[in-house]
């Protein structure tokens, strides 16, 4: 038995991402899913950009800051900048 983790990165713009996690456990060669999907979004902000470290790891954390570049395109209002 092997539980595992899936994670992707949906609806990634310069601005946001959506992020969703979906655990699997696999059994006799059987994946099936356990317990809900979680989703969350961030923005392109100085406070989504810190959630981001501390939720992601390196890899995604990368394909994200890939988009978003090195500045904050979204006030903590949710204006853009």
């Amino acid at each position: 038995m092997e539980l595992t983790t899936k994670i992707t990165l949906d609806m990634l713009t310069q601005d946001s991402v959506s992020v969703l996690k979906q655990q699997f456990l696999t059994f006799n060669d059987v994946e099936m899913q356990v317990g809900s999907n979680i989703r969350n979004t961030y923005t392109n902000s100085v406070s989504g950009r810190a959630a981001i470290k501390t939720v992601l790891s390196e890899e995604y954390q990368n394909a994200v800051f890939a988009v978003w570049g090195d500045t904050a395109t979204v006030g903590e209002s949710g204006d853009v900048l």
